[in-house]
Formats: structure tokens, sequence, C-alpha cells
């Protein structure tokens, strides 16, 4: 029985760390210059999928922290 390559999980399941740690690896594999032009590209699309969960993890962070902030300025101003 041929085995498959295991399909990495979407990119919105994982933690900011995980998709950090998973784009740094695959940053690794393009600039070894071991992969092939087919697999860069894979590798580059399934980058850009995760620097885009990191981003939206980010972004969710600096809202949260916002809000934060004007809840504590609210409460100062009491």
């Amino acid at each position: 029985m041929p085995t498959t390559p295991e399909t990495p999980p979407d990119p919105a399941t994982l933690s900011y760390e995980q998709a950090i740690e998973e784009l740094e690896h695959i940053v690794e594999q393009i600039e070894s210059g071991e992969a092939s032009l087919e697999e860069s590209m894979k590798l580059y699309e399934r980058g850009s999928r995760l620097l885009q969960r990191c981003r939206t993890v980010l972004d969710q962070a600096e809202q949260k922290l916002s809000e934060i902030d004007a809840a504590s300025l609210s409460q100062d101003a009491e």
C-alpha cells in the first residue's frame, strides 16, 4: 500500500506559535534550494496562508488589548 503524505492542518486551527514555527521551517526549506520548483511553489502557498493566520491572530490580540485599555480608562474616569 503506497503511503501518502500527511495533509498539514488548516492554518486557521493553529496557534500563533505553531504557525510561526511551520513558517520558519518552510522558509528554511525554500532557502536551502533543495526543493523543486513545483514543491517550492506549494511551500510558498502554504507559507502565505500561515502568514495570513499570524496576522489575523496578531490583529485579534491588538483588538483585545485596545478593549482592555478602553475599559481601564473608563474605570479610571469614574
